[in-house]
């Protein structure tokens, strides 16, 4: 593995990387604090939480200033998904979502593509969605099934994909399908299906154990017919494209994890000094100090791992060569996120299992960031083959 260049490690924020944090703090305990648990419990699409996004200006924070973002990159948008973490799971869907969205495009689109979604996204005049996985290859992307087939001054999309997330309220669906079954991940292709193209159907939702505020979805292709000029980049090259995106959007799903482990640790904190056993206060006995102490170095260590992948990111190396970063940040920062809840559950006891408190929200929604976007497992086998040279 080579040794990262410590010269784009961020390990101070800048005073507008500092400002964006505290401004989204304040939004996120003010506003967004108050609907957590009513989005859960209520499985309800929090319109209102993308409102104010959009309202501040926090939708384009990754799009570049000539599309209408603020060209805060990737780090800038970990920095506000961490913020709102603390908080909400669901909430910081708006970002990370759409970024998966947008990364293709903004990878191999055309500059008309580039101006027309990364300026919708930006402004919060559209919003996106990626069809990648299927019911038969999730990890595997090289075996999906779902076809394009060339007609005329178009292409016929035929297939089924599922885990959706967003493709509800999606304006447009960035999806994955082969134009060369033969090929494997060569003969894959990246297409733009719009809201409401013929043949687009919006199927079965899921019912998840948590993050249920933003619905996910199988969506159908039955002779979806898209024009030529929606596929991203070249023919069959879809899936280069696509693993970078996916590059480059695994620090903001480590930065989710270090938001929700934060949350659990101030949470579990406040609350071991309220609560008394014995005569004091739990937080004086040494059982419950070494494990806020263990999250507390779980959380440090995860941000730490995320800032340097978002920095890799935006200074250009999301190749090959950013894989076992962005993946050690997306991976640790998740288990640690996984970690933090159940521990500040067992700080809590019986209480921590209730849900008049927001921690088993919070493991709930923990478990979804081991899976998403490549496994863990897949994480380690992606670090391990970069060390080992295989």
């Amino acid at each position: 593995m080579n040794s990262p260049d410590t010269s784009i490690l961020p390990f101070h924020l800048t005073e507008p990387q500092e400002l964006l944090r505290r401004t989204v703090r304040e939004l996120a305990e003010r506003h967004i604090a108050p609907r957590a648990a009513d989005i859960d419990e209520k499985e309800e699409y929090p319109e209102d939480i993308f409102q104010l996004l959009r309202s501040h200006d926090l939708l384009g924070l990754y799009v570049p200033p000539e599309h209408g973002g603020s060209g805060m990159g990737i780090l800038g948008t970990c920095i506000a998904v961490e913020e709102v973490a603390r908080v909400c799971s669901n909430s910081p869907l708006f970002l990370s979502v759409h970024l998966l969205a947008t990364r293709p495009i903004a990878v191999a689109g055309s500059p008309a593509q580039r101006a027309r979604y990364l300026a919708g996204i930006a402004k919060g005049e559209l919003r996106g969605s990626l069809a990648m996985t299927e019911p038969h290859a999730g990890t595997d992307v090289a075996s999906i099934r779902t076809r394009a087939v060339r007609e005329g001054d178009g292409f016929v999309i035929t297939g089924q994909k599922a885990f959706c997330t967003g493709s509800t309220h999606a304006d447009f669906i960035v999806v994955a399908a082969k134009t060369d079954p033969g090929a494997g991940s060569l003969g894959i292709s990246l297409f733009i299906v719009p809201k409401g193209a013929p043949g687009l159907r919006i199927g079965r939702k899921e019912r998840k154990m948590g993050m249920r505020g933003i619905p996910t979805c199988e969506v159908l292709f039955e002779g979806c017919r898209v024009p030529a000029e929606n596929m991203i980049g070249e023919l069959h090259q879809g899936f280069r494209a696509a693993m970078r995106g996916f590059n480059q959007a695994r620090p903001v799903i480590g930065a989710r994890g270090v938001g929700l482990a934060q949350g659990c640790l101030d949470y579990a904190s406040r609350y071991a000094q309220e609560r008394e056993a014995f005569g004091q206060a739990i937080a004086n006995f040494q059982a419950v100090q070494f494990m806020l102490a263990d999250m507390f170095i779980g959380v440090e260590a995860a941000r730490l791992l995320v800032r340097r992948a978002a920095a890799m990111v935006d200074a250009g190396r999301d190749g090959k060569e950013c894989v076992p970063y962005v993946s050690a940040a997306k991976c640790f920062a998740s288990d640690v996120a996984m970690r933090a809840s159940v521990d500040a559950i067992q700080v809590l006891g019986g209480a921590g299992y209730m849900k008049d408190h927001p921690l088993e929200r919070f493991m709930r929604d923990a478990k979804q960031l081991q899976i998403i976007e490549g496994t863990n497992q897949i994480q380690r086998s992606l670090i391990a083959r970069d060390l080992l040279g295989v």
